[in-house]
Formats: structure tokens, sequence, C-alpha cells
């Protein structure tokens, strides 16, 4: 029997706790607005990527490329809307045929909205924005990026490895950058029986931008691009 005894909130804290409570509507918000302006996007490829890469970085260029080639072949782009790697997908696809999607985060340092944007979502919970990078995605393209891009990319392989979202192409571009994080996948993971060894295959590394865009295509050859009705009912519970 548990005899704990729970301490009434003391007085200074009722604020908060009144903040907290209208905090939830503030959310509730978030996933309705993105959801009502995205919802007839698709199909649509999330991009990932440091804010830190100026425009004259090789990965900056490449991630230009990427996009554009997936607007030519009919892909919605959606970055995080920031400067750098989100920037230059923003670009490649702004000067295409399809949507270009920014979906902004308020920080106090490094993002501010790029310019290249043909819709344009501003976020206050990063939870709230993750959700919609995978919600709306049938791809996910990760350039070499920082913790943020790392959590972008654990976030996606975790929700793809636990079934909570349906099976989609993950790209990781530039083998260098990431060999090593591989590596210690394979090596330690792997070996120490943290995830299963099938596991890795959910990761495809790829570094020609046609490839990339050929890659996505295979994935979709036997099916639609559109989740099926279950998978719709999967993300129902992202």
């Amino acid at each position: 029997m548990n005899n704990k005894i729970l301490r009434p909130a003391e007085k200074s804290e009722k604020p908060w706790s009144a903040r907290e409570s209208w905090r939830i509507f503030g959310i509730m918000s978030e996933f309705f607005e993105a959801t009502e302006r995205l919802n007839a996007i698709h199909p649509a490829v999330s991009i990932f990527g440091s804010a830190r890469t100026s425009p004259e970085h090789e990965h900056y260029k490449l991630t230009e490329k990427i996009a554009r080639l997936l607007s030519d072949a009919g892909f919605a782009v959606i970055s995080g809307g920031g400067p750098g790697i989100m920037e230059a997908a923003n670009k490649g696809a702004y000067f295409g045929p399809s949507a270009s999607i920014g979906l902004n985060i308020q920080l106090i340092h490094e993002q501010h909205s790029n310019k290249y944007q043909d819709i344009s979502q501003t976020f206050r919970h990063f939870f709230a924005r993750k959700v919609m990078f995978v919600k709306f995605a049938s791809a996910y393209v990760v350039m070499p990026g920082g913790f943020g891009t790392l959590d972008e990319l654990m976030e996606a392989l975790t929700l793809v490895q636990t079934g909570k979202t349906r099976k989609i192409p993950i790209i990781l571009v530039h083998s260098p950058f990431w060999k090593g994080l591989l590596d210690w996948i394979r090596e330690v993971l792997v070996k120490e029986k943290m995830i299963s060894p099938e596991d890795i295959n959910l990761i495809q590394v790829i570094d020609e931008p046609e490839a990339v865009v050929d890659a996505i295509f295979r994935h979709y050859e036997t099916r639609g691009f559109a989740p099926s009705e279950a998978e719709h009912e999967i993300q129902l519970n992202l």
C-alpha cells in the first residue's frame, strides 16, 4: 500500500499551473493549423541538415540540386524553414514546379525564416513540428548536420522501427560524413543487441542526387505514395 502524502501546490506555483493548462490549447492550435494547411500536400519529402551551412558549401549546393530534382519529379519539399541546408532545400524546390514548405521554429539563436517558401508554418514546440515532418513525408533525406539533424534522424528511425508510422525511405546523403555513425551503429548497437541486425536496413546511404530520387520511386513502385487505410490509422497515433 502506498502511504505517500502528496504535497499541495504552494501559492507561488498556481500561476505556473494555470499557464501549463492554457498551454495545451496552444499546442492543439499548432497541430490543427499545420494539419489544415498541409493535408492536401502530397507526396512530399522532408529534408534535414545543418542550419550553419553557407551557400558556398558543397553540402548546400548538393541539397539544392536534390530538392530541385524532387520538385521536378512531383514531390513537395519540406524543410525546417531556416538557413543553411534548410534554405538550400526550400530554394531548390521553390524554383521547381512543386511546393516548397518551411516548418519554422521559434528559437533565440540561429533560426530565421528563409525567403524560398511557398507555404510557411511557424511552431513554438519542437514536438508538434516533428510530428508534421513525419506525418506528411513519403521519404526522409538527411544531409550533414548537428544535434537537431541527428534528433530528426533518430526520431524517424524510432517511429519506423516501432511501427508508429509507416515504413518510408530514410536516406543519408554524403557517406563520408555518416560513416562514423553507421560504423558505431553496426559495431556497438547491433553487437550489444541494443537493436536488431535488420534495423540497419532502415537506412540507405546515397551520394548522387539522381539516385536519391530513384530510390524513393523504387520504394513505392508496387504501391501508391498515399498512406493506406491501415497506415492512416497508425499515423493517427503519432
